[in-house]
């Protein structure tokens, strides 16, 4: 079965956050996610998701509430529809505290939450928060090893080269066991698919830049190469676009869900395109 979600830009143009979720759950939606950015330094170097000819940045990308804050009043505002972080730039912020907002919003949602985690693009951002562009992904690695360690033990201890604490108390723990679903986001290369299988229970890459169906299939060999369970892995894709052609082919490879983008705008422009896509999707229910 193919679960159908939707992501948006929780800015402070945008719709509520609540109003949305609210309206994305009567609506029959599996999943609502929210992505992140901290700030977007003004002089910048590093092209939008890295791609060369890609156009100015969208004001958005500076304008988004704080992810967790969003997904807190979606979650208030529903009982059913999942929560996802689309993603979270984990090298950004501090696993410590990380841990305990995951765990929250876990606890305070009956275990609705999705972790999306991404390794962050934007050179100038992550130095700002004191993370070399070349070492994001053993940032991130450690980073999830340490929360993993702050959810499942009643007393947590890390020490890696990035993360290093010692014996340490933190609650709430999450509700899902042993935390929720750590899902990968960004290109799938050699190094992300390796990431994927030792540390990840899912991969959800952007639309349209590589063959997915493809890439199902060599993590699920990989996964089963190193003793996991290849059928316990979610495989999503975010920002597809409404289309039969698509969403059949990513169907048939495989694909677990499948997330729809809406623009950061007023509800008054959201709505009428989240109903034009809640139809669409009732084609496969």
């Amino acid at each position: 079965m193919t679960d159908f979600g939707i992501n948006m830009f929780p800015t402070d143009k945008a719709i509520n956050p609540m109003t949305l979720a609210k309206e994305a759950e009567d609506r029959g939606f599996e999943s609502i996610w929210f992505p992140e950015h901290s700030h977007i330094p003004t002089s910048r170097e590093t092209p939008w998701g890295l791609n060369p000819e890609a156009p100015p940045l969208p004001e958005e990308y500076w304008r988004t509430h704080d992810q967790f804050v969003a997904l807190g009043m979606a979650g208030a505002g529903t009982s059913k529809i999942k929560l996802g972080t689309g993603i979270t730039l984990v090298a950004q912020r501090d696993p410590i505290w990380l841990a305990k907002s995951v765990a929250t919003v876990d606890a305070l949602t009956d275990g609705r939450f999705l972790f999306g985690i991404g390794y962050g693009w934007n050179k100038e951002e992550l130095h700002h928060h004191g993370v070399k562009f070349n070492e994001r992904r053993a940032v991130m690695r450690e980073r999830v090893l340490a929360m993993k360690e702050l959810w499942t033990k009643d007393e947590a201890e890390f020490h890696g080269d990035h993360v290093d604490f010692s014996s340490t108390w933190q609650w709430p723990k999450p509700t899902q066991k042993p935390h929720p679903p750590i899902i990968l986001g960004g290109a799938a290369g050699p190094k992300t698919m390796k990431d994927i299988i030792e540390y990840c229970d899912g991969f959800m890459p952007i639309a349209g830049r590589y063959d997915f169906g493809e890439q199902i299939t060599t993590l699920k060999q990989m996964a089963s190469d190193a003793g996991r369970d290849p059928e316990s892995f979610d495989f999503g894709q975010f920002g597809t676009p409404p289309k039969a052609a698509i969403v059949d082919a990513l169907i048939e490879a495989g694909c677990s869900r499948i997330v729809f983008s809406l623009p950061p705008a007023d509800a008054d422009t959201v709505i009428p395109k989240l109903d034009q896509i809640a139809e669409f999707k009732d084609q496969y229910s």
